[in-house]
C-alpha cells in the first residue's frame, strides 16, 4: 500500500523532519477576535510572545475543522491508498472527534489515532508510522493499531522557565505564579493519560533546572529505549541546545537525538524557555 503519514501541527516536528519523512502536516488555528491565522504557517512562537508581552493576554486556539480534514484527506487519497493521521491528546483538543467526523467520508482508507500526547510526543508516533509504511510490510489499519498500542510507553514532559503563560491562559492563579516567582521555581509538566499535570519543581538557575531535569529523568534507568529521542524547546540557543544533548548523550548511549522547536499551541501555553525531553520506555 502507499500510505499517507499525516500530523497536526502540535506534532511540533522540524520543516527537516517533515520533509525527510514525508509528513503531512494539518494546521491547527490560532485565533484573535474575528481574525484567524494558521499554526505555523501565518503565525509563530514569537507572533504570541510579543502579543502577551504588549497584552498580558494569549491569543485563542482552535482544533483543525471537519471541512478543513475532508479537503486534506480527500487531497491525499489522490496519490495514496490510505492516511494514517495522527492528532493531539483528545483531553486537550476536539481535532481528534474532528478527524473521526471527516473519516467517515472515506470509509477503509483513513484512519484517526488519538496519539494521547502533545508536540513530540506525537512526533514519536509519527516517525515510526512513517518508517513502518516505508518498510511496506503493514496495512494502514495495522500500523495504526500497532502505535495505538506503542503510544502508552511514552514519557512526555517539560520543565517551564515561567508560569506567566499559563497565568494568561487560565491554567495557573496569580497567587501560584507569583509565589513560584518568588521562590525561583520551575515546575515540570508530565502528559499522563493523555492529560497534563505538575510534576517535579526545580529551583534556581534555568539552565542548571534543565540539567537537573535530564538526570532525573534519564540517569541511572534501565527502562529507556535509546533508540530515539527529542529535545524540544520553545526557543534555546544553539549552544544551549548541543550542551543539553551532551548531558543527554552522558546519561545514555541515544542512537538519535533529535532537536525541535515547539510551535504556536504548545509555545502560547508555556511560553518562552520551556524545554522537555521525549522518549519511550521499553
Amino acid at each position: 500500500m502507499n500510505i499517507k503519514i499525516s500530523a497536526d501541527s502540535t506534532c511540533d516536528l522540524s520543516p527537516e523532519l517533515i520533509e525527510q519523512y514525508g509528513i503531512g502536516i494539518t494546521p491547527l488555528y490560532i485565533i484573535d477576535g474575528d481574525q484567524s491565522w494558521q499554526d505555523g504557517v501565518d503565525i509563530h512562537p514569537e507572533d504570541l510572545y510579543e502579543h502577551v508581552r504588549k497584552t498580558g493576554k494569549l491569543y485563542q486556539t482552535a482544533a483543525v475543522n471537519v471541512s478543513d480534514y475532508i479537503s486534506f484527506f480527500s487531497e491525499q487519497l489522490k496519490t495514496h491508498d490510505a492516511v494514517i493521521h495522527f492528532t493531539i491528546s483528545s483531553d486537550m483538543s476536539g481535532c481528534y472527534q474532528n478527524a473521526c467526523i471527516a473519516a467517515k467520508d472515506f470509509p477503509g482508507k483513513v484512519f484517526p489515532v488519538d496519539a494521547r500526547n502533545l508536540s513530540t510526543g506525537i512526533g514519536h508516533l509519527v516517525l515510526n508510522a512513517a518508517e513502518m509504511a516505508a518498510e511496506g510490510k503493514m496495512t494502514a489499519e495495522e500500523i495504526a493499531n500497532h502505535l495505538i498500542e506503542k503510544r502508552e510507553k511514552l514519557d512526555v514532559s517539560f520543565v517551564l522557565d515561567t508560569l506567566e503563560f499559563l497565568k494568561a491562559g487560565g491554567r495557573c492563579s496569580s497567587l501560584a505564579a507569583f509565589g513560584a516567582n518568588l521562590l525561583g521555581l520551575k515546575p515540570s509538566i508530565e502528559v499522563k493519560d493523555g492529560a497534563m499535570g505538575v510534576g517535579k519543581k526545580y529551583r534556581g538557575n534555568i539552565k542548571k533546572c534543565y540539567i537537573q531535569y535530564i538526570e532525573d529523568r534519564l540517569k541511572g534507568r534501565d527502562d529507556i529505549d535509546t533508540h530515539r529521542i527529542f529535545i524540544t524547546d520553545s526557543g534555546l540557543s544553539e549552544e544551549v541546545r548541543q550542551e543539553l544533548e551532551d548531558v543527554v548523550r552522558a546519561c545514555h548511549p541515544f542512537d538519535e537525538v533529535l532537536h525541535t522547536q515547539a510551535g504556536c499551541t504548545v509555545s502560547q501555553h508555556c511560553g518562552p524557555g520551556c524545554m522537555g525531553i521525549l522518549y519511550y520506555h521499553k
